[in-house]
């Protein structure tokens, strides 16, 4: 995978996970509460945050955000290509959504306070 294929992945995958986090949010949260949720100034922290994320998670969540994203997988093809069950992708995309989306939030929050103090 070259340079430019890698970007756009790491993009589409920080997408929707900001999408994700914005619906729970809106969900969970009254919108004076949503103010204070960190963010990503820019493109390329957003993108630095996304990389250094998916850097830190197990190859199989790795594995199975790659075929779901970049590759649009369905679950099928995900489950034929990785020897799981085709009942268990979801749960494990959802998992591996989920550390990703903590992975992301813990350097957002870590990049606030020192940007604060």
């Amino acid at each position: 995978m070259d340079e430019r294929q890698t970007r756009g992945y790491l993009s589409r995958i920080a997408t929707n996970l900001t999408r994700d986090r914005w619906r729970r949010a809106k969900e969970e949260l009254p919108a004076e509460d949503l103010v204070g949720i960190p963010s990503p100034t820019s493109q390329v922290e957003r993108d630095l945050s996304v990389r250094q994320a998916f850097d830190r998670l197990k190859p199989r969540d790795r594995q199975l955000l790659w075929l779901a994203y970049v590759e649009g997988s369905n679950h099928q093809e995900i489950a034929e290509h990785t020897g799981l069950r085709p009942g268990s992708i979801r749960l494990l995309l959802f998992r591996a959504r989920h550390r990703m989306a903590k992975f992301i939030t813990r350097k957002s929050a870590a990049s606030d306070s020192e940007g604060h103090q």
